[in-house]
């Protein structure tokens, strides 16, 4: 028995000595736990602390009391002061501690009350109770800042996961270099549009995709910009290609940093430049036949006065006479051309508010300038018409502008645009507070002689309106003057403005 004893003593021995590191990290979590006493001063404990305080108080008393003639047990009155002084303000502690250091000298084994004695032992109890006051609350403070200082850890964490993730799934190229012009970091966008065969840009020249903005960072090394531009960009294979690009610097520890956004512009370059071509060609088509009217008008009275000429004896056989009424057939066929509609002329059913929105947005720096209100009356509810959304947007900003030069010298200014719907049509009204128009038989007219730009504004505005089925009529005012475009409907619902 003895042996199995002594083996079984150098075993455990030997199971403390070489204990696995994963029960001993157990182990100490439990110590830990254990010498933790936090706990007991948790703000749910409060009433069961203040409770077990009171019997220690009680109990201490009673003991002391029994025993008196033998000892003093006033030092355990420490420990329900201990307890209690992490719940309680300094007022109550010092009144507790009075009340224990009376019963200490009440129930002590001393001959005499003392009350030197009963004072130091209250300011012993009331600086234990203090410091232990002050020690709970500072470590309620601390545990306090730490989880706000986790929770805004947390905070930041989800934050830069939010961005990052914007970032890397945002069609827009977005990258980051340093001062010599290095890219740091590329969304897969920015892989995508400068090297599609590239694993990663980091650590590439950004020269070699964006001169333009490599000379921006290096030119304005000592600066902050917050700007945009459009430049010429280059993919890896050589391609050229129009960007957009809003970029801004900023300083960091080990220099200047620049971060950028890119988008390539060249399909947009294309479609604008198509579009402005084919409204180039179809204005065009309109002047051109605007003056083959008048050239028909003239030529028509050229022939008037040619066939009075041929009664003229001997005058029809001149051939001159007869060069001259050539000529004037000539011409007349030259002049023969018609304001057809284009057949590429392709009308769709437009949405009037976003076109009033972007007019608003072409003339409202015009007018405020100017001193000039413009007052919009649009209703929410309008039913789409049938237009170019270009050709119309050019319609409505000739009539404006021309509001705009005739109330320059006018004491009010002001310009109503106005929408009404009137059975199968939308008409749009623009009045305004002019001197109004002193011939208004002779507006439509190309080619007057006392009208801006020859007075071709209106009559290119009136035959754009023609070619998808609509119409530009002036309407007289008492004052001021009245152009109402009238536009047909494309059907019977209504847009809602957002």
């Amino acid at each position: 028995m003895g042996d199995r004893s002594a083996a079984t003593t150098i075993f455990r021995a030997g199971e403390r000595i070489f204990w696995p590191p994963v029960l001993l990290a157990a182990k100490l979590r439990h110590i830990r736990l254990f010498m933790d006493l936090s706990f007991v001063y948790s703000p749910k404990n409060h009433f069961r602390s203040l409770l077990v305080a009171s019997i220690l108080i009680f109990s201490i008393a009673v003991v002391d009391w029994a025993t008196k003639p033998y000892m003093s047990l006033g030092l355990l009155y420490l420990f329900p002061i201990m307890l209690a002084g992490g719940f309680l303000r300094r007022l109550e502690i010092f009144a507790l501690s009075l009340f224990c250091a009376i019963l200490h000298e009440v129930f002590s084994s001393f001959p005499y009350p003392d009350p030197v004695r009963t004072a130091m032992v209250t300011i012993a109890f009331t600086g234990t109770g203090f410091f232990i006051s002050e020690l709970i609350r500072n470590r309620q403070l601390m545990a306090s800042h730490l989880e706000e200082v986790e929770e805004q850890i947390r905070f930041r964490r989800d934050a830069e996961d939010q961005l990052e993730m914007l970032i890397e799934t945002s069609p827009a190229a977005i990258i980051t270099m340093d001062s010599s012009g290095t890219i740091l970091h590329a969304n897969e966008a920015a892989r995508q549009l400068f090297a599609p065969d590239e694993i990663c840009l980091a650590g590439h020249s950004i020269r070699s995709y964006l001169p333009d903005l490599y000379s921006a960072l290096r030119n304005y090394n000592s600066k902050i910009l917050r700007t945009a531009m459009q430049c010429k960009g280059q993919r890896q294979n050589g391609e050229a290609f129009l960007a957009a690009t809003w970029f801004s610097t900023y300083k960091a520890s080990v220099g200047s940093r620049l971060a950028a956004i890119v988008v390539d512009l060249s399909e947009e370059l294309r479609d604008r430049e198509e579009l402005s071509l084919n409204h180039l060609l179809k204005n065009a088509r309109l002047l051109v036949g605007g003056v083959c009217h008048e050239i028909r008008n003239l030529c028509s009275a050229v022939s008037v006065v040619q066939k009075n000429l041929s009664h003229v004896p001997g005058l029809p056989e001149n051939r001159d006479f007869q060069a001259l009424q050539t000529l004037a057939e000539g011409l007349m066929n030259v002049a023969s051309v018609e304001l057809r509609p284009s057949p590429e002329n392709r009308i769709t059913p437009v949405d009037l508010h976003p076109v009033l929105d972007e007019l608003r947005i072409l003339i409202q720096t015009s007018f405020a300038e100017a001193g000039m209100i413009v007052d919009w009356r649009i209703p929410e509810h309008l039913p789409l018409v049938w237009a170019d959304r270009y050709g119309l947007v050019q319609v409505f900003l000739n009539i404006t502008k021309n509001s705009l030069r005739a109330m320059t010298s006018c004491t009010q200014k002001e310009l109503t645009v106005t929408v009404l719907r009137n059975h199968n049509a939308v008409l749009v009204r623009f009045e305004d507070t002019g001197p109004g128009v002193r011939e208004p038989e002779r507006l439509f007219r190309p080619f007057q002689f006392e009208a801006d730009m020859n007075g071709l504004g209106l009559y290119i505005s009136k035959a754009i309106l023609q070619t998808f089925h609509g119409d530009l009529r002036y309407e007289p005012r008492v004052q001021g003057s009245c152009f109402t475009a009238s536009l047909m409907a494309a059907s019977g619902e209504t847009q809602t403005s957002e």
